[in-house]
């Protein structure tokens, strides 16, 4: 199997305003992504509203995303859900569609379990399904951690090939990339840190402003495995600005709304998150048209 590696953005799920999937939004934004390098595509993740979606929702996503998609990139596919018999329900549909190169499964939410509950719940899920699975962290989100000796007993669980680290806990990667080999692959999931994170030996990053902006995270990328250290840094820097602002709405508005700005019909997030003010839309407007390597629309 072949590991997931590079600049992987976290798709948003293009809705209208009363929830229904814009299956050509999808699409505009399968080609605006690829079209601005990225090497793959995650969808149903959080970016992508995978909690507030319905299972034949879930599927449709899938369905269109692996077709329009057509091979040009790897397709990557969440199954988070609270329960362990939920997430192997939507790890299944996702499977039987086929044409994806795997599955990320983020820690439970609501429920907080321990380390112990924590393994034998990705053990389960990875064990139901053929395609390989990536442990998602993301304890802002959730307030549950894996710990380093959970993620280097479970690296060694078949099907079980990496991890997406979004705790911004540079120690903790580190230790997730020292205790596991290199069949076990480490993703940056904070934005802020993909340079830092390559530095230490991470494969990529899957990065929810590589929506808005995936040329500028590609290329952070590219500069570093062509050995321009101080270029890729550059551009880690000039990604700051955009990321900060993903955090000054209800997640994921600005995503969509950056997407609008830049002429991609995305729909809104699903309610109770609202919209921008229009003040906040001009500045919004201002940090996307300051980014270098500007992302063009096909």
């Amino acid at each position: 199997m072949k590991a997931p590696w590079g600049a992987i953005p976290a798709l948003v799920t293009p809705l209208d305003g009363a929830g229904r999937l814009l299956e050509s939004g999808l699409r505009d934004v399968i080609d605006f992504t690829i079209g601005n390098g990225v090497h793959g595509l995650f969808v149903l993740g959080s970016s992508g509203e995978i909690y507030g979606l319905s299972d034949e929702q879930k599927k449709r996503v899938v369905e269109i995303t692996v077709e329009h998609t057509a091979g040009r990139v790897p397709v990557y596919c969440g199954a988070s859900e609270i329960t362990t018999r939920d997430c192997i329900r939507t790890a299944q549909l996702a499977e039987a569609i086929g044409g994806l190169a795997g599955l990320s499964v983020l820690t439970p939410y609501f429920l907080t379990p321990n380390q112990r509950e924590l393994e034998e719940h990705f053990t389960r899920i990875a064990r139901a399904v053929e395609i390989p699975v990536m442990l998602y962290e993301n304890p802002g989100r959730t307030q549950v951690t894996i710990e380093v000796e959970t993620c280097r007993r479970l690296s060694q669980v078949e099907g079980i090939i990496g991890i997406k680290d979004s705790s911004g806990d540079m120690s903790r990667m580190l230790n997730y990339l020292r205790v596991t080999d290199d069949s076990f692959t480490v993703l940056a999931g904070r934005d802020t840190m993909i340079y830092a994170a390559l530095c230490h030996g991470a494969r990529g990053a899957i990065a929810s402003t590589a929506n808005i902006a995936p040329r500028l995270v590609s290329e952070i990328y590219n500069a570093f495995v062509a050995g321009d250290h101080a270029r890729s840094l550059e551009l880690q820097f000039e990604l700051a600005p955009l990321r900060a602002w993903v955090e000054k709405a209800t997640f994921p508005v600005v995503l969509k709304e950056g997407l609008r700005l830049l002429g991609i019909d995305a729909g809104v997030a699903l309610a109770p998150a609202g919209e921008l003010t229009d003040d906040e839309r001009r500045a919004l407007r201002v940090v996307i048209e300051k980014l270098p390597l500007k992302s063009t629309v096909q």
